[in-house]
């Protein structure tokens, strides 16, 4: 005897968090600006939010490597994304995730969840001595959708791991988990690599 498939309690699709990880130099931020571009593009709002920590470029602003840059809200710490009316908004989308807190990991959950706005973060799974961020511990934890973003050591393995470097190029195994800066300061290697002496 065929049954009639059980109903869904909505027929409205519900939003997602989605974390994409990767090693530096990966294009996370290439693709982020894509998306926002594409929301744009069909005439959809979308809010972008990148660390206020994350001067390189300027802060509150959101730079690709390709030399695509716009501006961005800012988040710190203290930052609340719940306190936030998002009004008419498509979809959220959040660059240098990983310096998240986990409690804000757990908003932007909550956020996609109750009021059914996509949440798009990207960021580093891991630091330069392979201990990972807390915000990106949540991150993978509670994301609907994880997907790595793959790019590839000098030796020409997948990249999963970054290392920190001096002035003089050499590695630098000891300091705080953030230190904020791009290809000069930090080089994206395969675990292989990442072991090396």
């Amino acid at each position: 005897m065929l049954r009639a498939p059980v109903p869904y309690l909505t027929d409205t699709p519900m939003a997602k968090l989605f974390f994409r990880y990767a090693a530096m130099n990966s294009g996370k931020s290439t693709q982020l600006l894509q998306i926002a571009n594409n929301y744009e593009s069909m005439d959809k709002k979308v809010a972008l939010y990148t660390s206020a920590i994350d001067d390189r470029y300027g802060v509150g602003m959101i730079t690709s490597r390709l030399n695509i840059q716009r501006e961005s809200n800012t988040f710190d710490a203290g930052f609340d994304f719940l306190a936030h009316d998002y009004g008419d908004t498509a979809c959220v989308l959040i660059d240098e995730a990983q310096f998240m807190t986990p409690e804000q990991a757990q908003q932007l959950h909550r956020l996609a969840h109750s009021r059914n706005i996509p949440v798009i973060c990207f960021g580093l799974r891991t630091d330069f001595q392979g201990h990972p961020f807390p915000g990106s511990a949540w991150l993978l934890s509670l994301a609907d959708d994880v997907e790595e973003i793959k790019t590839i050591c000098h030796c020409g393995r997948k990249a999963t791991m970054h290392i920190r470097i001096d002035g003089a190029g050499k590695r630098v195994k000891e300091g705080p988990q953030v230190e904020i800066g791009g290809e000069a300061r930090y080089r994206a290697v395969c675990g292989r690599c990442f072991h090396k002496d």
